[in-house]
């Protein structure tokens, strides 16, 4: 239905009231809202009394953060925007090959079922929880971003209403539909994400013929242009800023005067700034990542929190066995692949197409909507109103299957690893459960909307990258050491996840993300945005040393439950059946 309605209002924009690009609407808004409310709520009420079995992992990972993030990545940094799409595919064959099978013959509804198979329960499982938590958060963050930023072009809304409605569409798609409804809308995104990319990437292609060296030389070309004139302001801005300073240095008296000396002096700045990040040359490293420490933090949150992402994980619990599990995760891996060599197109193609058609800009110069929707108003360059529709309305589907799922994860780990687990010591009816993770999802939603709203100017990758580096310093360490080191204790798990978890909290908030760009400070105290090379350090020592030195009777009786798990791990034999969480 709502398809239908984005795809209708392409064609007759009069029924917004306004153009798609921005403005404020009239009854085209309210009508829009209420149809798109309708067919969700019906699609979950439908979808949850349908509620079965699960037979395959859907790629949760083709998210607005792929889609939207990468490509604006791209249009902005070019070829650097490619370190994104290759961390996040190399994650896959490290779940393909050391966690998918183990995962499915261990667990039964969240990783922490795994992890705290042969460990302390309590310990393992609140340590579990607070780690998803703070990564499901993070990465709803970069979704809710998107989801506003997409809202805000499509229909003229503020960005804050816009991601407040796709909050309350999320705790209500969550609520009534569950995991079958959100693995159906992921399983239907998935083929229309993937239909809508090749669509606009074969469009751009064939724009130049169908050459790759065309593409990009027409983009270095343009980029070279952009730097020559953004070079001469910047010359102009210099000349400018230096009588501002002179006028400034003279004792001025005169308010207006003092005001007008200082405009002069942060506009120069900012021109400045302008010419530097236009001159970074498109189709070389070091535009995004400029030193060695930045490149290699990046790529281990990457590369290692695709393995402890808990909405990825509790997908594995949802298909019949470990060959399931993976024959999933190779198929995936497969079209993931597929999907970022699109995003790196597309993000060229922005650059050609978008850059000197001054209907896709702002008054001020910059891309409506921000970077993030470089791929949106590509859709529209090539493929016109009808295609907009179309490809916006496949972006809002898979912004909310991934933040449903999302949602759903971390519903899980209060609802079953904290309360039926911890505080009911397994002793809670399934109604009870099912209240504590409703009540979850309303919380959780509420704090998605706060933050989105709070990280709004973020690029929706680069938030999800922080989401990698917090999964990479807390659950992938201990679920992959509970699966393969024998040593393992409960003690040397909680001290040294919860190390590697504190470390990267508090590395993100003092570094330039948010001590700087959130919580406006002149300069970072951590001057890496990523944190990952040394919380996962952290992390993995901490557990090591902890559990070496670790000589309790819990230690003892940890690393004798380490044969039986390993033959059910390597067997299957006691496996849990596949769940509806």
């Amino acid at each position: 239905m709502y398809y239908a309605f984005i795809l209708v209002i392409a064609f007759d924009k009069s029924l917004l009231g306004v153009s798609l690009s921005g403005g404020v609407t009239t009854v085209g808004i309210p009508v829009g809202v209420a149809i798109i409310l309708i067919s969700i709520v019906l699609t979950g009420i439908y979808t949850n009394r349908a509620n079965t079995e699960f037979d395959e992992l859907t790629n949760a990972v083709m998210s607005a953060a792929s889609f939207l993030g990468i490509s604006g990545m791209v249009y902005m940094k070019g070829y650097d925007g490619l370190i994104y799409s290759i961390g996040f595919l190399v994650g896959w064959p490290i779940i393909l090959f050391m966690v998918a099978e183990q995962l499915r013959n261990l667990g039964k509804y969240t990783f922490a079922d795994v992890a705290s198979y042969r460990l302390g329960q309590k310990e393992i499982r609140t340590l579990a929880a607070i780690g998803s938590l703070v990564t499901v958060i993070l990465y709803l963050i970069a979704q809710m971003v998107g989801a506003g930023q997409l809202i805000k072009v499509l229909f003229g809304l503020d960005y804050e209403v816009a991601v407040v409605l796709v909050g309350i569409l999320m705790i209500l798609y969550v609520t009534f539909g569950g995991m079958l409804a959100t693995t159906w809308v992921q399983i239907i995104k998935a083929i229309l994400l993937l239909s809508g990319a090749s669509f606009i990437a074969i469009a751009v292609l064939a724009h130049f013929g169908f050459s790759f060296e065309a593409l990009f030389a027409e983009a270095v070309n343009i980029k070279q242009h952009i730097a020559v004139g953004a070079t001469a302001a910047a010359d102009l801005a210099k000349d400018a800023n230096t009588t501002a300073a002179a006028a400034l240095s003279a004792n001025l008296t005169d308010p207006a005067l003092i005001d007008a000396a200082k405009t002069a002096s942060e506009a120069a700045a900012k021109t400045a700034k302008t010419a530097k990040e236009a001159s970074v040359n498109i189709m070389a490293p070091g535009g995004l990542l400029s030193d060695p420490i930045s490149a290699i933090s990046l790529g281990l949150a990457l590369m290692l929190g695709t393995a402890g992402l808990p909405h990825i994980l509790m997908r594995f619990f949802t298909v019949a066995d470990a060959k399931e599990a993976r024959k999933s995760v190779f198929v995936a891996t497969g079209f993931i692949g597929y999907f970022y060599i699109l995003t790196f197109i597309i993000g060229f193609g922005a650059i050609v197409l978008l850059t000197n058609n001054p209907e896709f800009f702002d008054k001020t110069g910059k891309l409506i909507g921000g970077t993030n929707m470089a791929a949106i108003h590509l859709s529209q360059a090539v493929g016109g109103d009808l295609f907009l529709g179309f490809i916006s309305a496949v972006a809002f589907a898979t912004i909310l299957a991934v933040v449903s799922g999302l949602t759903l994860s971390g519903a899980s780990a209060v609802s079953h690893d904290l309360y039926a687990s911890v505080f009911a010591k397994g002793k809670v009816d399934e109604v009870k459960e099912m209240r504590v993770s409703k009540i979850a999802t309303v919380v959780l939603g509420v704090i998605a909307i706060l933050l989105g709203i709070a990280f709004q100017e973020q690029n929706v990758a680069f938030m999800v990258g922080l989401a990698f580096a917090i999964a990479a310093s807390s659950n992938f360490p201990i679920l992959f050491l509970s699966i393969y080191w024998s040593k393992l204790t409960t003690r040397g798990a909680v001290i040294g996840g919860s190390l590697g978890l504190a470390t990267a909290i508090i590395l993100v908030i003092l570094g330039p993300t948010v001590w700087v760009d959130t919580l406006k400070n002149a300069t970072a105290i951590f001057p890496y945005k990523y944190p990952a090379i040394f919380s996962v350090t952290v992390a993995f020592v901490g557990i090591w040393f902890f559990s070496i030195t670790d000589r309790s009777e819990r230690a003892r009786l940890d690393k004798e439950g380490f044969e039986a798990q390993n033959i059910r791990c390597q067997t299957g034999i006691g496996a849990d059946g596949a769940t509806a969480h």
